[in-house]
C-alpha cells in the first residue's frame, strides 16, 4: 500500500514589527488554501513564524520581550488558523515563541508543533541548540539574543506516529540551529523517523564570522541534505526569509529525500509555496543497508561525543 505525504513547505517572506499577527496568520491561511489546492495533506511554517524574528534587539523591558510570546495555543489571534486547518482538512507545523507556567516557574522556549487535520496538537519540540549570545553586544549590525529570551528546550527530539490520515507517518522535528548539529538527526534515526519538520530564521549576515557569509545558503542545505542521507529521512526546510527590519534573511525552502537529493525548492525570498509528493517508506532501503544502525552502529566507540561538551587537543 503507498504511503505519499503530499508535503507543502510554506515559506513567509519578511514580516515587520509592525505586522499583527492577525495580518500574519491571514497570509499563513492563504498559503493553506494554496496547499489544499496543490492536494497537500501537510503543511510546514517557520520558526517564531507569527512575528518578526525580535532576538534581533536587546531589550530590558519584560513586559515588551512577552509581547512576542505566546500564553496560549491556539489563541484568540492564532485560532483561525487552527480553524482554516480544520476547514481543509490539513495538518499543519507551527514554529513560535511559548511562555509557559512550569515547574512553578515562569518558563520561555522557541516552540514547534505538530496539528493533526482535525485541529489537535500531536506533537510538541522547544529548540536545543540556541544559537548567538545572552548579552548585548553593541558592536554587532543587529542582535542573536536566542540565549537570553530562551531556554534550552526540555524535551529532547521527540518522533510521534501520526494518524491513517498521515499513513502512519513517524514524525519528528528541530529548529534552525539544531540542523547544523547531527546529533539532532541521529536521535530521531534511532527512533526510525521517516520525516522531520524545520522551520529557520537565518540572517545572511554573521557578525562574528562575516566570512562565512557567502556560504549560508550552501551551508543550509549541506546539512540538511546531510541529515536527510544518513538518517534516511525526509526533511522538509522552511524559512521565514527577506528583508526583515533592515535585516536580510536566507530563504531556500526546500523538500529533501533521504537520498539526500532536493526535490522542491524555493525561489524567492517571499511567501511561497513549496510542494513535494514525499513516499514515506522511500528510506527504507538506506535504514536496511548503508545505514542498518543495529548491524552497523559502534554505540561504545562513540561515547567522547557525550562525555565531552568541547573539544579538547590531544597532548
Amino acid at each position: 500500500m503507498s504511503r505519499i505525504v503530499t508535503v507543502g513547505a510554506a515559506q513567509l517572506g519578511a514580516i515587520q514589527r509592525s505586522d499583527s499577527r492577525k495580518a500574519v496568520v491571514a497570509r499563513m491561511i492563504e498559503l493553506m488554501r494554496q496547499a489544499k489546492s496543490g492536494g497537500c495533506d501537510l503543511v510546514a511554517f517557520p520558526e517564531l513564524a507569527l512575528t518578526t524574528f525580535f532576538p534581533r534587539w536587546f531589550m530590558e523591558d519584560q513586559a515588551e520581550i512577552d509581547a512576542f510570546f505566546e500564553q496560549e495555543m491556539p489563541s484568540n489571534e492564532t485560532a483561525p488558523l487552527f480553524n482554516a486547518a480544520r476547514e481543509l482538512g490539513l495538518a499543519f507545523m507551527l514554529g513560535f515563541a511559548e511562555k509557559v507556567e512550569e515547574e512553578g516557574r515562569t518558563r520561555r522556549f522557541n516552540t514547534q508543533i505538530i496539528v493533526d487535520k482535525s485541529g489537535k496538537p500531536i506533537a510538541k519540540y522547544r529548540k536545543i541548540h540556541l544559537p548567538g549570545h545572552a548579552e548585548h553586544e553593541p558592536w554587532r549590525a543587529f542582535q542573536h539574543l536566542e540565549k537570553r529570551y530562551f531556554e534550552v528546550g526540555n524535551l529532547s527530539w521527540p518522533v510521534v506516529r501520526a494518524g491513517s490520515d498521515l499513513h502512519g507517518a513517524l514524525l519528528g522535528q528541530m529548529i534552525c540551529n539544531d540542523r547544523r548539529w547531527p546529533e539532532s538527526y541521529r536521535v530521531m534515526g534511532l527512533q526510525g523517523v521517516e520525516m522531520i519538520l524545520l522551520g529557520y530564521n537565518t540572517p545572511v549576515h554573521n557578525p562574528p564570522a562575516p566570512m562565512h557569509d557567502r556560504l549560508g545558503d550552501f551551508h543550509n542545505h549541506l546539512v540538511m541534505q546531510a541529515g536527510a542521507y544518513q538518517n534516511a529521512t525526509w526533511v522538509v526546510g522552511v524559512a521565514k526569509c527577506g528583508l526583515e527590519e533592515g535585516c536580510e534573511m536566507i530563504g531556500g525552502s526546500c523538500i529533501i529525500a533521504p537520498t539526500g537529493e532536493i526535490v522542491a525548492q524555493a525561489v524567492t525570498r517571499e511567501d511561497e509555496l513549496v510542494v513535494a509528493r514525499c513516499d514515506l517508506d522511500l528510506g527504507q532501503s538506506y535504514k536496511n543497508s548503508t545505514f542498518n544502525f543495529a548491524r552497523h552502529r559502534e554505540p561504545e566507540q562513540y561515547r567522547l561525543i557525550v562525555e565531552r561538551k568541547g573539544a579538547e587537543l590531544p597532548r
